[in-house]
């Protein structure tokens, strides 16, 4: 009895390492997510050349029709989750692409930590009197088209700038680049970890011109180059294994093929 206990014994244990190493092969690879960053449209101070910041403007006519046009080019991409900051020019882009998605709506998170650069006593004022002094200092010019923007990345970095826009800012409240980082870092961990839990996909992101290349910098180091971020362009990252992609920067495809649509 005892010599046929152990033989039951000892296949019970070599079936349980069995069905262990088992579930251990059959353990599923962790899902992708694609992170689809989007400018919100074109806003009042957008239009009237003032610095926006955390002041917000409505979007204008052409605007609205940029998020409408940028949806109908989405519109194929299904969103496991959505996101915007809590401006309202974000929060009004994304709910207007998301109306012309054809697959079922994730709810819509808000996040501070996605907002603009904070711009402080410069807020609302003519973008030359914030910038021509950084311009100027480096042997450039600024102008409405921001040629010579691409020129001055190569001689600053993103935390350069913005420092000296909050060193430049008389009142002293603009965002320093420390503070800046520090919400963005804390809303791509969490954007991240919530996509993950529903299994990974497409996150859709709606912010502004000066944080989304602040949030590439921290994920790709090194490779955004000033290339234009205009209003409803498109921005695509990949993330998986704790590893970040860069696909495309600027990527204005989307609203083009919804405008013709």
């Amino acid at each position: 009895m005892k010599k046929i206990r152990k033989v039951l014994l000892a296949s019970a244990v070599a079936l349980c390492l069995f069905a262990c190493s088992s579930k251990e092969e059959k353990k599923p690879e962790s899902e992708g997510i694609t992170l689809y960053f989007v400018r919100h449209g074109k806003t009042m101070f957008n239009n009237t050349d003032q610095v926006q910041g955390w002041s917000d403007t409505p979007l204008i006519e052409k605007g609205e029709k940029q998020a409408d046009a940028t949806g109908v080019g989405m519109k194929d991409i299904t969103f496991t989750t959505a996101y915007t900051s809590d401006l309202g020019r974000a929060r009004a882009t994304a709910k207007r692409i998301l109306a012309k998605n054809d697959h079922e709506i994730p709810d819509l998170i808000e996040l501070v930590g996605l907002r603009e650069w904070g711009y402080g006593g410069y807020e609302g004022k003519l973008n030359h009197e914030m910038w021509d002094p950084i311009f100027e200092a480096h042997g450039l010019k600024f102008d409405d088209e921001w040629s010579q923007y691409a020129e001055l990345t190569t001689m600053m970095s993103d935390e350069d700038i913005a420092n000296a826009i909050a060193e430049n800012d008389p009142t002293h409240t603009a965002e320093t680049y420390a503070e800046i980082t520090k919400r963005s870092q804390e809303a791509i961990d969490q954007i991240i970890k919530e996509t993950e839990e529903k299994g990974g996909g497409n996150a859709l992101i709606i912010s502004s011109g000066s944080e989304i290349p602040t949030i590439l910098e921290l994920i790709v180091p090194g490779q955004y180059k000033g290339e234009d971020i205009s209003n409803c362009s498109v921005t695509i990252v990949e993330y998986k294994d704790g590893a970040y992609t860069l696909s495309v920067i600027g990527d204005t495809s989307y609203t083009e093929k919804g405008t013709q649509a």
